[in-house]
């Protein structure tokens, strides 16, 4: 029967809520599961009023160190989903993200209402381990 493996790491910022940083599945363990990733600095800290490429910079390098952590990496990633709460923001959003994904994984994007904290951007993933 299959489980799930919680990921944490200090390298990343820390769940804001009742959830983890990723899970990893088992027994197989061949996939890993972010959770949305906010442009927080590894000690939780927000800059909010940095410019949204610098805080899109934040929320991959976040998904970088949850995915090092689980024994994987931004190359393995098949799926992200990006949050935005502006699409005036779509194109240098999209500007960091190609920077980082150049395997092109499937991807969804949407602008939503609000996210947590006020943030402009939020970004999770799966990947395979």
């Amino acid at each position: 029967m299959a489980s799930f493996d919680r990921i944490s790491t200090a390298n990343a910022a820390p769940a804001a809520g009742p959830y983890s940083q990723a899970v990893k599945i088992s027994p197989s363990s061949s996939w890993i599961f972010t959770s949305g990733q906010l442009p927080a600095e590894a000690d939780g800290t927000l800059r909010l009023d940095d410019p949204i490429g610098e805080q899109t910079h934040r929320c991959i390098k976040n998904l970088a160190a949850i995915l090092e952590a689980a024994g994987s990496s931004l190359d393995k990633v098949i799926k992200t989903t990006v949050f935005i709460t502006d699409m005036k923001n779509f194109a240098e959003v999209n500007g960091v993200y190609e920077q980082y994904f150049t395997q092109k994984p499937a991807r969804s994007c949407v602008a939503v209402k609000e996210l947590p904290k006020g943030a402009p951007v939020e970004i999770e993933c799966i990947a395979l381990a």
